[in-house]
């Protein structure tokens, strides 16, 4: 009996025997951490740089000079230029249109046999008028012709200027007849023809000059800050003068031209609120290699050179956070909310003045319940794990 009470006595303690035998040799567990919460972030890493500001605008490239061709003479046009058709282009100076001169011819005749016809007039009442000054000394005369002779050698001398004044005009007039380009240009239109009867006074074309183009670019006033522009719309001159690159598609291919900013128009459009700046192009019309000439009327896009600034941070936009502030990761891998000064936002770039420091680590990732101290896993843009 007391062999059969100690058996299941001894089976228990054997188990538990065994049981420690095993834990004694087993092999040894290792606590883990905890796996961390810390969200992951892209970063990057804040360096200074020197930037040139610039604004981006579009206008539409005008003549500087435009006129329209008016004849100062009435006739029938017996010549024209071949250059005076749509399109066309011409020198200061040359002939593009001629009316017949013979009217013109006649009366400059007329006018220069009246102009002999009052010299002689003057020469004999000079001398009428010097023998009764004679006859005045030896009082052989009476007052009243010596008046007389007065009076017709003065109304002789209005005669002859008249004369003179009326020869001039026909010369004037007989020149008129050749119309001579006062600049150089091309035609924009024209609507005459040889045998067409002009007056004077009509306008029969319309000329621009090619020396000088000009565009006309909106800008927002805020954007005024980064340029270096006077706004009283005074002109811009030498070396001072803002630089502006020109681009647009033409001929199958993207071009670009050199300008500079010569005035602003000093005063903000009531309805857009965009102040006018004119950039010039010289010689537009001349070619360098495949690039053609700048055309009047091309659409262009213009990208106005501003001021050069030191030590500005230029971040992605996905960096700033809400109240004008960036997320600074620090060694310990825990945010740090900086504000900053922000200079201007430019597409997807933010340029910042102050708020950063050389080499420190910003946070891209938009995070909706950051707290200043979480703790965050920064991850390189290869995608592995910072340290």
């Amino acid at each position: 009996m007391i062999k059969r009470a100690l058996l299941p006595a001894g089976i228990i303690i054997g188990g538990f025997g065994l049981a420690a035998i095993i834990i004694a040799t087993g092999p040894e567990l290792k606590q883990l951490p905890p796996p961390s919460n810390a969200p992951l972030v892209r970063t990057w890493q804040a360096q200074p740089q020197s930037v040139q500001l610039s604004s981006f605008t579009h206008g539409e490239v005008a003549p500087r000079t435009e006129s329209e061709l008016v004849p100062e003479v009435s006739g029938r046009v017996i010549e024209m230029s071949d250059s005076l058709v749509s399109g066309g282009f011409f020198r200061m100076g040359d002939m593009l249109l001629k009316v017949d001169p013979l009217d013109y011819e006649v009366a400059l005749e007329q006018s220069r046999a009246a102009l002999a016809s009052t010299e002689s007039e003057l020469v004999n009442a000079s001398k009428a008028y010097q023998r009764q000054l004679d006859l005045a000394e030896k009082q052989s005369t009476s007052e009243s012709q010596r008046d007389d002779a007065l009076n017709r050698m003065q109304l002789a001398q209005a005669n002859l200027r008249e004369a003179r004044a009326r020869v001039s005009r026909a010369e004037r007039d007989l020149a008129r007849t050749s119309i001579e380009a006062p600049f150089d240009g091309r035609v924009r239109s024209e609507q005459v023809d040889v045998g067409q009867f002009v007056t004077r006074g009509a306008p029969i074309a319309s000329l621009y000059s090619t020396d000088i183009a000009e565009v006309r670019l909106p800008l927002p006033d805020e954007e005024l800050a980064f340029l270096q522009l006077p706004l009283n719309g005074a002109t811009i001159a030498g070396t001072s003068a803002p630089r502006a690159i020109l681009r647009a598609r033409f001929a199958g291919g993207d071009h670009q031209w050199e300008s500079t900013i010569v005035r602003t128009e000093g005063e903000l459009d009531p309805q857009t609120r965009m102040i006018n700046v004119i950039a010039r192009v010289e010689a537009p019309y001349e070619t360098s290699g495949e690039r053609p000439p700048l055309a009047i009327g091309l659409f262009v896009e213009a990208e106005i050179l501003g001021r050069k600034i030191d030590n500005v941070y230029v971040i992605p936009r996905s960096a700033l956070q809400a109240n004008d502030q960036v997320y600074v990761i620090n060694e310990q891998n825990r945010l740090e909310f900086r504000d900053v000064g922000i200079l201007r936002v430019l597409g997807e770039e933010v340029y910042l003045t102050t708020g950063l420091a050389p080499g420190e680590t910003v946070c891209l990732t938009t995070l909706s319940n950051a707290v200043q101290g979480m703790e965050v896993l920064p991850v390189t843009p290869a995608g592995a794990t910072a340290p």
